[in-house]
């Protein structure tokens, strides 16, 4: 199969799962405008993975250019897909990737959910394999877009999981501290939140230090793991 056909085909399934009451209902989750088909998450993900048994033996470079031309319809379920194919070949990722992942986010990411979907995956496990690149979410930070400045923050949530890159975070954090977008406090206050399960001391340490500036939607989503005592100290104002 070609990719232009595997394309329609995919189109065509989307289309014919259309859910109404998931196309009067999805909006509401957005401030922005979105671009939907109203077909329900899982069953993205279950179309994702039945087309990825399609295309898994094709080069790499195939499935990243069929992810582009998902990516370009600007359908919030065709992005989930592309997603979900750039994440499967991560096995194969190299640092010259990079430059195609950050297109994308600055280029077609239009909300929280597939900022978040692309970065949580494709972008953590890519900054897991080449942490030297976690220089350019620092660059992220400083965009004046605010889906790059959310990305560079929400790219490390699964690696800060695991407890790793606690002085990145922190430094991110703070480039990121002020920024009025409440999406963005969102995102790394997420992190921190995160980070705080490994790391709860550290991370309660760096909030109280900054408690003073950092908007209190951030500082919310950061303590929200933290016992209540914690919580009550993070809180004063």
């Amino acid at each position: 199969m070609n990719l232009h056909s595997t394309l329609h085909e995919i189109r065509q399934v989307l289309k014919d799962s259309i859910d109404e009451r998931i196309l009067s209902s999805e909006k509401k989750y957005f401030k922005e405008e979105i671009k939907i088909y109203g077909v329900d998450t899982a069953t993205v993900g279950r179309i994702g993975k039945l087309f990825y048994q399609s295309i898994k033996d094709r080069p790499k470079q195939d499935i990243f250019e069929l992810c582009e031309e998902l990516w370009k319809s600007g359908f919030m379920e065709e992005a989930f897909i592309a997603c979900n194919f750039s994440y499967c070949v991560s096995k194969k990722y190299e640092p010259s990737d990079f430059l195609i992942f950050e297109r994308w986010i600055d280029n077609y990411v239009t909300n929280w959910a597939t900022c978040d979907t692309m970065c949580n995956h494709t972008i953590g496990a890519f900054v897991t394999m080449y942490p030297d690149y976690i220089a350019e979410l620092k660059s992220w930070a400083k965009s004046a877009n605010r889906w790059m400045r959310r990305a560079s923050a929400v790219s490390l949530i699964v690696p800060a999981k695991k407890g790793f890159f606690l002085a990145d975070l922190f430094e991110i954090a703070d480039i990121l501290l002020v920024d009025s977008d409440d999406l963005v406090q969102k995102g790394y206050g997420w992190m921190l939140k995160v980070a705080s399960v490994p790391h709860r001391e550290p991370v309660y340490d760096y909030v109280i230090s900054r408690k003073a500036v950092m908007p209190r939607t951030a500082l919310r989503y950061a303590i929200e793991k933290m016992p209540a005592d914690m919580k009550a100290e993070a809180m004063k104002k």
